[in-house]
């Protein structure tokens, strides 16, 4: 007679509410178990090739999610809560996590290779990412100044960069000229204004609008900012915000590595 209970069982069919826990999924070679991803997912991309879209970022179809019978459903941050309620309320088991720093990014992907019993995966894993992000950090330490930068990820109203995004930039040899900022879990913990910003005197200004294309020109023509270094040099750029504002494995590769070398551009 077979025994009743299982012990270790691993969650067999995943949904992913956001990118970063399919990208993180697929990268432990445990694709197989993601049964649902979001709109937004651009990475891997044959991903949303393969997989069922069952949410956007804020919303999702609780009837869709709740079809596919998954045992587990992965999101991520605050903004997600009322959908996280709302799956659970059907039933679901719910896992948010509200990563804001690259350890907590790092510590994301050990989670779910733990989760899905791929824990020496994920270990090998952070080491790899680990080891880019020490050589850009070196790279950076041999800049011959280290560049102001100002992270646009909003425009109206402007909001600067949040906590990982501001630790990639220093890590990789900028200075976030609103660092003070950047550990506010809220948009509106992040808000700056263009007086503040002309003030600050950033060399480089790196944008990414999450959910739409970054106009250059009209950052440019923003009152005061033709006095601001960066805009006087033509040293303004937009990042892929899916390689930037996603708090997942891009962030740690891609993000940090297109920063490095917008600076490189600056500051040698």
């Amino acid at each position: 007679m077979s025994p009743r209970y299982a012990a270790g069982r691993t969650p067999r069919r995943i949904v992913c509410l956001t990118e970063e826990p399919t990208e993180i999924l697929y990268a432990l070679g445990e694709q197989d178990r993601i049964v649902g991803i979001s709109a937004y997912t651009v990475r891997p991309p044959e991903a949303s090739r393969d997989k069922p879209v069952v949410s956007a970022f804020i919303g999702g179809s609780v009837d869709k999610i709740s079809a596919l019978k998954p045992d587990l459903v992965v999101g991520f941050s605050d903004i997600q809560a009322q959908l996280a309620h709302d799956l659970i309320k059907a039933g679901l088991a719910v896992l948010i996590f509200n990563q804001r720093t690259v350890q907590e990014i790092l510590d994301v992907v050990v989670t779910l290779g733990q989760i899905v019993g791929a824990a020496e995966r994920a270990e090998s894993l952070v080491t790899e990412y680990v080891r880019h992000l020490t050589a850009i950090e070196e790279r950076g330490r041999r800049r011959s100044r280290a560049p102001r930068v100002y992270f646009e990820e909003w425009d109206d109203p402007q909001i600067s960069a949040i906590a990982w995004v501001s630790e990639l930039i220093e890590l990789a040899g900028g200075v976030d000229v609103f660092r003070d900022r950047a550990g506010g879990a809220m948009a509106s913990e992040r808000t700056v204004t263009a007086d503040e910003v002309v003030e600050a005197a950033p060399e480089l200004i790196l944008a990414s609008w999450c959910g739409k294309p970054f106009d250059a020109q009209a950052l440019r023509s923003r009152a005061r900012f033709d006095s601001v270094p960066a805009v006087a040099n033509g040293a303004v750029h937009e990042i892929d915000a899916s390689i930037i504002l996603q708090p997942g494995p891009a962030a740690l590769t891609d993000g940090v590595a297109a920063i490095a070398r917008r600076l490189d551009e600056v500051a040698p």
